[in-house]
């Protein structure tokens, strides 16, 4: 992956990458008063045709973080969705893309201040984890997940991500690849930028939505296939030691993709190698998203041009 960015929107406007700004004075920069959603194109290895993969769904969980963070006025979803299929083929790529697309208030104000509300579109390359095929080493952080009565992990707002932030740099600095979090109750939460699963005796077992987790469009995908697949499907509260019992572990997200996880605090999971059912899930997902599968053509959105 080595290709430019050329372009991105503004407000509605497609301008030259260099020509983007942004005021220092306004709520996106004083109060991160920004929602976002990380959304990715693929290119078929044959075709070299591009799709959006569940682009719909992002753009219905941005609206959602709209609603909740209480902007007005903001850009409708066709809007959105237009200037996005718009974007890809401006910026010529010969690879996958990484689509960042945010809603904010790109003016003055204070806490409470609720618009103008802009939005903006970037298209960019973005490799792919270091421990796609070989695993992660992740340890637990000693950083509480945020909840939902202080800042609300369903919203994708750039707030939230602050601190996730301290969480991967404590992981860098203790050695881990990554780390997981656990929530104000002591169950695990998630991964900064990434849901959790575990294999455990025949059972794909993933924290339940009320564990404090981003309600996330790739957690959702890799439910929906697992079961088509015949896995045993359990969305439940997890415990910290499960994960040191556990067969195999995975995380996924948009960003991370679909990648193994073979050490947690410093213990091997299962034979300290990526698993067969972590191996199985991964391929079925990277044919859904790059469409060498002819299945769930609707969460394929084509891009023409």
């Amino acid at each position: 992956m080595g290709w430019t960015p050329k372009y991105l929107i503004q407000n509605g406007a497609m301008i030259p990458w260099a020509e983007g700004r942004l005021h220092p004075h306004s709520m996106a920069v004083t109060y991160a008063a920004t929602v976002f959603e990380g959304i990715r194109a693929y290119r078929h290895p044959t075709t070299g045709a591009y799709a959006i993969f569940r682009l719909d769904e992002h753009l219905a969980r941005i609206a959602q973080g709209v609603k909740i963070m209480r902007f007005e006025n903001p850009p409708t979803l066709d809007v959105m969705r237009a200037g996005i299929l718009k974007l890809i083929p401006a910026n010529d790529p010969d690879d996958d893309v990484y689509i960042r697309l945010q809603v904010l208030i790109d003016g003055p104000g204070h806490q409470g201040t609720r618009g103008p509300t802009g939005w903006t579109a970037v298209a960019i390359p973005r490799e792919r984890s270091a421990g796609f095929n070989k695993g992660l080493s992740v340890g637990f952080s000693s950083w509480t997940r945020l909840s939902d009565n202080s800042s609300p992990p369903r919203v994708k707002a750039v707030a939230n991500y602050h601190a996730g932030r301290l969480v991967t740099m404590q992981a860098q600095a203790d050695g881990y690849d990554t780390a997981l979090i656990l929530n104000s109750q002591g169950k695990v939460s998630e991964a900064p930028g990434a849901c959790l699963f575990i294999v455990r005796d025949g059972k794909l077992l993933t924290p339940n939505l009320n564990s404090d987790i981003l309600e996330s469009v790739t957690r959702d995908t890799v439910i929906a296939f697992a079961r088509e697949m015949g896995l045993r499907v359990h969305e439940v509260p997890v415990d910290r030691t499960e994960l040191y019992v556990a067969d195999e572990v995975f995380l996924c997200g948009t960003g991370q993709e679909l990648v193994p996880v073979t050490q947690v605090d410093r213990l091997q999971v299962g034979g300290g190698q990526p698993g067969p059912v972590t191996m199985r899930l991964q391929a079925r997902y990277e044919a859904l998203v790059r469409g060498t599968s002819d299945d769930h053509p609707e969460w394929r959105t084509k891009v023409e041009g």
